[in-house]
């Protein structure tokens, strides 16, 4: 196993708890859990705590303990923190509030965590504000509270900043072995991705769940997912912030599109994390990683003794990216001789109750549809209640499943449709023997559809770093479209031919140097459509001077040559997003931005095979393939000019805000493209 500075911290043989009421309850955790290490009380006052002497201060330790939990005020956490930095403890948990978080309650609050930094030092530190961490595979906790944990052997690791949300999780009766607890509280110094990383690297784990509420330094998620990659332990995270950030949308649609949420979707992928939307999502993704890992495709069966269920499961699928294929050809004799000729043969298949308490008909029956060559087995069971039902028929049908999983060597899964309807007991018995204990349907297909999406990224060579994005400050400008278009034309981005005018009289004189038909602009107007500030295919010098006449007052014009009609329209952009930087926004562009919401996000730098899977999975992408026999458009132009825009926003990510490419007018095929309108906007 790598080393790591957060080792001591993490598995400790030695704990230092400070404090009263909240130190003694982590010496009754670790009692509970059979921590076979010392354990040191700290109190100016008290001879003992739990029959254990008690030491006045750091200086009076043994030694340097491997891990101190610190349940004192916040000022007081500080010197203890500076004392066991010195006397080289392995790290701490801060318990204490008042720090950086409360800020609007308390003025020193950011000064407070920064002394605690600075007391720190090179000791690592979980928080403050933060419950600390319970180790269930080695019987270590630095936790206040009560838990739902148990002592196990390997296990998933569970990350939050919340200590409340922590708890919660440990009390879930799912079936899902969690071999570490971990809150985070402010991240001062050692953030959740810091401790991923140093948890990943212990054998016994399997994967690693994180509930985030943003990240920090993208560096740390890329260092996380590599080692994920590299020891073949995925790692599934539920972000929260969905909600739209408030955006400039007033001076560009690129803003619209490219969402602070949207983009996090758009980085886990490409790096290979998985996505859930909820918290049971989150643990029934992590059984599903725990026993199998990533899935290695996207297909699926299911059986279930319902058509009800066949139907729920069928239509839940419906909008993810997860498949239910036809049954094979030889897979039919064998399911059609052992369910009979009354069952319609399928995929979710209805096996009806025909074989139903036959054990060996079961077995029978679930083995022909394990080998299928499918991903993931589903076999839909909600078990009755204890209290008033007889379950031995459920068990058999489990059995069966269990048998037919090992015979054939296949992943299955036992699928209780209502989370109450798979007991604890059984839930831990098929996590036993293999068989993922899945309970929802929805959030079995999320877990599936995640798992499989991890599989898909780990199948791609290793992805580009992402793109570095520093700060910026200085005063922002726009530039003007001319100026725009310049600049992207100088970076292989075709434009079209345009002349500059001060006054509708020169406009018309530009357009004659032209030649007819053109586009007259005015110039510093935003969303020039909306206000009236563009005419189209103008054909002599009266028509130019009766549109310049008409547009609102504005800095001038842009007279450009009329493009042909074109065969799509696209939008590219990229926004500074303050979490992750500089992403590509690719989708349908011209009117079509905000109605049909399409659009795709591509991390940066990309390539231009990225670029092209990123069209085909846009609504827009038939019309570039010629939709109803209508011309196709030129594919590799447009790929090779949002190349050229995604090299133009690398190259300049140091001052680049904002850029807006709409429309991206996609021409028939072997006849290119052109960018009619593009908005730059940047740091002096």
């Amino acid at each position: 196993m790598t080393s790591s500075p957060l080792d001591r911290l993490l598995r400790p043989q030695t704990i230092a708890v400070f404090g009263g009421r909240e130190a003694r309850r982590v010496i009754e955790q670790c009692d509970r859990m059979g921590f076979s290490g010392k354990i040191w009380p700290v109190h100016p006052k008290l001879d003992e705590v739990l029959g254990r002497l008690c030491y006045r201060s750091v200086a009076d330790l043994p030694s340097a303990p491997d891990a101190a939990f610190v349940g004192v005020n916040r000022t007081l956490t500080v010197d203890i923190v500076r004392s066991l930095s010195a006397a080289g403890a392995g790290g701490a948990v801060c318990y204490a509030s008042g720090f950086s978080e409360a800020t609007a309650e308390l003025a020193d609050g950011a000064d407070l965590q920064q002394a605690l930094l600075s007391a720190a030092g090179n000791m690592p530190i979980l928080g403050p504000n933060c419950y600390g961490l319970i180790n269930g595979l080695d019987g270590a906790l630095l936790w206040p509270d009560q838990h739902g944990m148990k002592r196990i052997e390997c296990g998933v690791a569970i990350l939050t900043q919340s200590s409340n949300i922590a708890i919660n999780l440990t009390m879930q009766t799912r079936g899902l072995p969690i071999a570490y607890m971990v809150t985070a509280g402010n991240q001062a110094q050692t953030t959740l991705a810091d401790v991923a990383c140093a948890l990943i690297e212990d054998p016994r784990v399997t994967a690693v769940g994180l509930h985030v509420e943003g990240f920090g330094d993208l560096s740390g998620l890329e260092r996380l997912a590599a080692i994920a990659r590299r020891s073949k332990k995925p790692v599934v995270v539920l972000k929260v912030g969905r909600s739209e950030q408030a955006k400039q949308a007033a001076v560009s649609h690129t803003a619209s599109l490219a969402g602070s949420d949207a983009v996090a979707d758009a980085v886990l992928a490409r790096l290979g994390i998985g996505r859930v939307q909820s918290l049971p999502a989150l643990l029934e993704t992590l059984k599903l990683l725990h026993v199998a890992g990533p899935l290695p495709s996207r297909s699926i069966s299911s059986m279930s003794c319902s058509g009800g269920e066949a139907s729920l499961i069928a239509d839940a699928a419906v909008g993810r990216n997860i498949e239910f294929p036809a049954l094979h050809p030889q897979q039919l004799p064998r399911l059609r001789r052992v369910l009979g000729e009354m069952v319609t043969l399928s995929n979710p298949l209805d096996y009806h109750t025909f074989v139903w308490g036959d054990f060996a008909s079961q077995t029978e029956a679930f083995s022909a549809m394990f080998k299928g060559g499918y991903a993931l087995n589903l076999v839909v069971l909600d078990f009755p209640r204890r209290d008033r039902c007889d379950a031995s028929e459920w068990a058999m049908t489990a059995d069966a499943v269990i048998t037919a999983a090992s015979a054939t060597g296949a992943l299955a899964g036992l699928l209780a449709t209502l989370p109450e309807n798979m007991p604890e007991p059984v839930a831990d018995r098929l996590m036993a023997n293999g068989i993922v204990a899945f309970s929802g349907i929805d959030e079995t297909m999320a877990a599936a559809e995640v798992a499989a999406g991890i599989g898909q990224a780990w199948q791609a060579p290793p992805p580009l770093p992402l793109l570095d994005v520093p700060s910026m400050d200085g005063e922002i400008e726009t530039l003007t479209e001319a100026d725009a278009k310049a600049e992207l034309a100088a970076c292989g981005l075709p434009v079209p031919r345009g002349l500059q005018a001060f006054s509708p009289h020169e406009a018309v004189e530009q357009a004659e140097r032209l030649g007819f038909p053109v586009v007259l602009k005015g110039v510093g107007i935003a969303h020039k459509t909306e206000a009236g500030a563009v005419a189209l295919n103008l054909r002599d010098s009266q028509a130019v001077s009766t549109a310049a006449a008409a547009m609102p007052p504005n800095a001038g014009y842009l007279v450009e040559k009329m493009i042909d009609p074109p065969v799509a329209e696209l939008i590219v952009g990229a926004i500074r997003d303050p979490a992750f930087g500089l992403s590509l926004t690719l989708g349908a562009g011209g009117i079509f931005v905000e109605l049909l919401e399409d659009s795709v996000i591509l991390p940066l730098p990309t390539t231009k095979t990225e670029i092209h899977a990123a069209i085909l999975r846009l609504k827009l992408a038939k019309l570039i393939y010629g939709y109803r026999g209508r011309p196709k458009g030129d594919l590799d132009a447009a790929v090779a000019a949002i190349a050229a825009a995604a090299d133009y926003v690398v190259k300049n990510v140091a001052r680049l805000e904002e850029l807006d490419i709409n429309p991206l007018m996609v021409l028939p095929e072997g006849r290119g493209v052109a960018a009619v309108d593009a908005l730059i906007r940047r740091r002096r």
